[in-house]
């Protein structure tokens, strides 16, 4: 499970909410983070397992708050995504 310490915490990193053209640049990022990590370190299959099943499950449950797909419904003429307009700008 030693391996597991460096996929862990891409699950955590939240989602960009200051514009939306960003989440293209972060969603990249995070898969060229993941695919440079699996041909560098060469995890085990379980660890590999787990971290795959734990992202679909997070993708799965809230497709919107999913990191790694730099999609959003979009509100305010594309200026802002709808998570961030449900839970930050509307009251």
């Amino acid at each position: 499970m030693y391996c597991l310490q460096w996929l862990i915490p891409v699950l955590l990193i939240p989602k960009h909410w200051i514009h939306p053209i960003f989440l293209v640049e972060q969603a990249l990022f995070m898969w060229f983070y993941i695919v440079g990590f699996f041909l560098e370190r060469r995890p085990c299959h379980i660890c590999s397992g787990i971290f795959f099943i734990a992202l679909a499950l997070v993708c799965y449950s809230d497709p919107d708050s999913c990191i790694f797909w730099p999609t959003c419904t979009k509100k305010l003429n594309g200026e802002v995504c709808n998570y961030v307009w449900r839970d930050r700008i509307a009251p």
